[in-house]
């Protein structure tokens, strides 16, 4: 099974590049990275040190209901390419584990398939969960936060 890793929309970043609003209809906060891992969702790479970034409000989620969560994401300020769209592991996933959670086509959050990962073990766990027909999509969380990462769907 191939699995492909999904950035945040390209439109939606633009967007909040350029003052959108974010998920709670506030202006993205900008700030200068330190270099010390501030994760990008666009380019699924770390915001170079000096570089600004922006930290925004993130629902990543089409519909409104209990298990669309919101929370905070961070951003490169300039314009930067979509990350991901293949099999690899993105750059910025470097932390010792991350939680993944299974959801189906509804958005809805598919009990049983959440589970902290090792980041080596993010690929096999992904394919094992999506030999479950009601697997829709996966996010990759933060295991210590729970901040929204980054989408998998089947390749």
């Amino acid at each position: 099974m191939t699995i492909t890793f999904i950035p945040m929309s390209t439109d939606t970043v633009r967007a909040l590049q350029t003052c959108g609003p974010d998920a709670h209809g506030h202006a993205p906060e900008r700030r200068i990275s330190d270099g010390d891992g501030i994760p990008c969702r666009h380019c699924l790479d770390f915001v170079p040190e000096g570089e600004d970034y922006l930290v925004l409000a993130h629902r990543p989620f089409d519909t409104l209901h209990p298990y669309t969560e919101t929370g905070p994401v961070f951003l490169c300020a300039k314009s930067c390419g979509a990350g991901g769209g293949n099999t690899a592991l993105p750059a910025f996933l470097d932390s010792p584990s991350y939680i993944l959670r299974g959801y189906d086509v509804g958005e809805r959050i598919l009990y049983g398939t959440g589970a902290v990962t090792p980041t080596d073990a993010i690929i096999r766990h992904a394919e094992e969960l999506f030999l479950r027909e009601d697997v829709a999509f996966i996010h990759v969380r933060s295991a210590s936060n729970n901040c929204f990462h980054c989408r998998i769907e089947r390749g």
